[in-house]
């Protein structure tokens, strides 16, 4: 009896740690909500905040909060969540902690097409801002295709070594691409490819913010029905299959969900990267690898840091912003090089 009780206790214990730590992270993105709404060059106080949420602001105040911060901040939220999941599923999928879109290149597959159809048409009326998620997802979804097929092997499976490799080696290849389409571009067009690799989202509006709530509603509900059979999978693909799990089938419906969260969040956030390295990461530290609680809270953290990201982009240099990507990137790289050594050890 004492044997049998002690499991059920830890996993007691396991969700309510869980369900404190994603309490806090809630509670943490509401203040940089808050705070994120007062960072800018002109400063709103809290009571001018608080009147122009109810309506009752200047002109000035409404479009400076309403149409200029809340959309980049509500993007920051709902693009840190997407990457940061997609990251997870892909981590599941592969074992390999160091999984992530951007690693792997899908980011850059999606960003390709998206920087393609930009640089060629305008966004107008007959070709709205909602079609550049779908045009995300068939850039990406053919990048992931790619790498599946290349590091796919009959008798294994998918090798997580190789899924890796295989993932730098077509993500370096579209940049390539990516670089001599620059080289080409007009001058208007190439500053607009060059904010957008870098990650930029202070030119978002509630137009973006409407292209991709669909996805993120959609697809994350699903994500959070597929955490037993994540939770199976990582004790092997053999076991999984003894277990009468359709292992192939279902990595491959998971992957198509993480390359659409991945990609309609590159949509219209740019290239920002380390996103979905960082967060499942750091939650699967706090709240550990069962993905009833990892998924939430790896996307919990993502907002965060996202979120903090943008913040701090528009804070340390005013009136000059630093794109959201690089400030990602400045906090991701050397925690990338610290799992890589890990990794080795």
């Amino acid at each position: 009896m004492i044997r049998e009780s002690i499991p059920e206790a830890l996993k007691i214990r396991q969700k309510s740690t869980g369900w404190l730590v994603m309490t806090v992270l809630g509670l943490l993105i509401i203040a940089m909500f808050v705070l994120s709404m007062n960072t800018g060059f002109i400063h709103l106080s809290p009571l001018e905040l608080w009147e122009t949420l109810l309506g009752h602001g200047t002109a000035k105040q409404e479009l400076i909060l309403l149409q200029f911060r809340l959309p980049r901040i509500v993007i920051s939220v709902l693009v840190g969540a997407g990457l940061a999941l997609s990251g997870c599923i892909m981590q599941g999928i592969s074992r390999n902690a160091l999984a992530d879109s951007g690693i792997l290149g899908i980011n850059a597959g999606a960003g390709l097409v998206v920087v393609l159809f930009v640089s060629t048409y305008s966004i107008t009326a007959e070709v709205p801002k909602f079609a550049l998620p779908f045009l995300a997802l068939l850039g990406g979804g053919a990048t992931a295709a790619l790498i599946y097929t290349l590091s796919y092997r009959r008798d294994g499976g998918i090798q997580p070594t190789r899924l890796i490799l295989t993932g730098i080696a077509v993500g370096a290849g579209i940049s390539s691409a990516m670089i001599v389409l620059m080289l080409k571009l007009s001058e208007q067009n190439y500053k607009l490819v060059s904010l957008w690799l870098a990650g930029n989202i202070s030119g978002v509006t509630w137009r973006d913010v409407v292209s991709l709530l669909p996805w993120i509603v959609i697809l994350i509900p699903y994500v959070f029905t597929k955490s037993r059979f994540l939770n199976v999978l990582s004790l092997g693909e053999a076991r999984a299959k003894g277990l009468g799990v359709s292992v192939s089938r279902e990595q491959l419906k998971l992957l198509a969900v993480a390359v659409g969260l991945a990609a309609s969040s590159v949509s219209v956030s740019g290239g920002i990267g380390f996103v979905g390295l960082i967060g499942p990461h750091l939650a699967r530290r706090l709240v550990g690898s069962r993905h009833e609680l990892l998924l939430p809270t790896s996307a919990l953290i993502g907002s965060l840091l996202v979120i903090t990201a943008d913040t701090l982009g528009r804070w340390v240099l005013q009136p000059t912003e630093i794109p959201t990507g690089l400030v990602v990137a400045i906090i991701g790289s050397p925690y990338f090089l610290y799992l890589l050594a890990k990794a080795k050890n």
